[in-house]
């Protein structure tokens, strides 16, 4: 270790591995070397994962790396699921224990997964850790688990006959479940619904978050921020991008404009090389994507990607069709795009690009024409969902296999829909508002399990709107003011 550290004195490089990362930070920290201390942090920050975030989070408490701790500590919050089946969660003190589970940023999506760590903490060794099910039973939050699972599986533990206290927690949840409002774990993720027009052709300048743990709607609108319809939204970097549309007058635009969502402001980046309303955005890669779209006069086939870094935007190879209210998405480094219109008919064809090779290729065309549709990467495949192929809106959906090139049909949505937003929250497809008819808006909501095959009905919107655009933030450090306040 001394001579790592007197090499580093002298050359400002070490090389630090996972068989001697402890033992040089350790070292480093008692020679008071901070350069080496934080190169240390840095390599512990990216070795975290769920097998080994709790012994780095325990180790920090006898250091001063209040950076690294935090770091450590989110990562044991954000990934509690896998977290709970590693064997170091099982060493942790009873008071850790209910530090987690207390947590309102717990990043589980069944309350029931915070009952089943516990109970696997305490049998572990039952003889010491029974007595602590008092202090950690009444963390769960009760009245967010269904009352079935309540019923089956809390009531009858072995547990909870002998905490008379929690027994009686229980049965009044149970008794008064409609009229007990819980607090909901914060999500790990929020749904972005952005602009759109209502069944008056209008632009009411609405942006409502979804809190998927609540099940409720809040508005975030900014009044001072024009409003859009039939634009592209992405986010990225911290920041909530708007692109293209036409906003006020109904005329296309090829202006972008960004959202802090650190201070909530707005600002203008740089514009597109192209007017395009009805234009198909996503990221891939660190760029976000623009594609297709009408200038307001014809349907365009050209595509470019915009730099963050650079505030540029560069054009791209052109697609094999024009395609205006198409959708797209990104998978394993390369561009979906399908369906749209192409000022003629609405398409049934779809294209894949490679920016390795700056090439778009045809792939299958989709079972069914689809305009206005909704396009998204979930679970390893494209889906692509609603819209109109021409003649009556859809609520059909199919999915695609880019390793075998082939469609096939998943259950149909309950409403059909045209012109919506589309976005995948927590492992679920979500389709937002849209036409469900000629000039009628709706704001209801409805989710996809690929694993049941199900669609449920989820919270409506506030505002009923078409030609809208969502997009997912995550990761957020001030995800509480995307949300339904917790303490009311």
């Amino acid at each position: 270790m001394m001579k790592l550290i007197i090499d580093f004195a002298y050359t400002g490089s070490v090389n630090v591995t996972e068989s001697n990362a402890l033992k040089v930070f350790m070292a480093a920290d008692y020679l008071c070397f901070e350069d080496l201390v934080q190169i240390c942090c840095n390599f512990f920050e990216k070795l975290l994962c769920p097998d080994n975030c709790i012994g780095i989070w325990q180790f920090t408490k006898n250091y001063h790396v209040p950076k690294l701790q935090l770091k450590a500590f989110q990562y044991v919050l954000g990934h509690f699921e896998q977290v709970v089946f590693g064997e170091e969660f099982l060493q942790l003190s009873a008071q850790d224990v209910s530090d987690i589970i207390s947590r309102d940023n717990l990043n589980v999506r069944r309350e029931a997964v915070v009952f089943e760590a516990i109970i696997r903490w305490i049998t572990h060794e039952p003889q010491e850790r029974e007595g602590y099910a008092c202090l950690l039973l009444p963390k769960v939050r009760l009245s967010m688990m269904a009352t079935e699972y309540i019923q089956s599986h809390v009531l009858f533990n072995k547990l909870v006959p002998d905490n008379l206290m929690y027994q009686a927690m229980v049965s009044e949840v149970i008794e008064c479940k409609d009229r007990i409002v819980g607090r909901p774990r914060l999500p790990s993720a929020i749904l972005l619904a952005i602009g759109g027009l209502n069944s008056r052709r209008d632009l009411p300048n609405v942006i409502e978050a979804f809190d998927i743990r609540a099940n409720r709607w809040m508005n975030i609108t900014n009044l001072s921020e024009r409003p859009r319809a039939y634009h592209g939204a992405a986010y990225l970097g911290g920041y909530v991008y708007c692109v293209g549309g036409f906003a006020r007058v109904f005329i296309a635009t090829n202006s972008v404009r960004r959202f802090d969502l650190s201070t909530r402001t707005w600002q203008e980046v740089a514009p597109m090389h192209y007017r395009r309303r009805s234009v198909c955005v996503t990221v891939l890669n660190g760029c976000i994507y623009a594609m297709g779209g009408s200038d307001g006069h014809t349907r365009l086939s050209s595509a470019e990607f915009y730099q963050p870094e650079t505030n540029q935007w560069l054009e791209i190879a052109s697609m094999h069709k024009q395609r205006s209210r198409a959708s797209c998405t990104a998978l394993n480094g390369k561009i979906y795009i399908c369906g749209g219109y192409d000022g003629n008919e609405c398409l049934q064809t779809a294209e894949c690009y490679n920016p390795e090779t700056n090439q778009w290729t045809l792939i299958s065309p989709m079972r069914s024409r689809r305009c206005g549709l909704g396009v998204i990467a979930y679970n390893n495949h494209v889906y692509a969902v609603g819209g109109s192929d021409g003649t009556a809106f859809l609520q059909t959906a199919e999915v695609y296999n880019p390793h075998t090139n082939n469609w096939r049909n998943v259950s149909s949505m309950m409403t059909p829909r045209c012109n919506f937003g589309i976005d995948v929250v927590e492992d679920q497809l979500f389709v937002v508002g849209g036409d469900n008819s000629f000039n009628t808006t709706t704001s209801k909501v409805e989710y996809y399990d690929s694993e049941t095959n199900v669609w449920s009905q989820a919270c409506d919107m506030d505002v009923g709107r078409s030609a809208l655009s969502c997009c997912v933030l995550s990761g957020l450090p001030n995800m509480a003011d995307y949300t339904i306040p917790r303490d009311l």
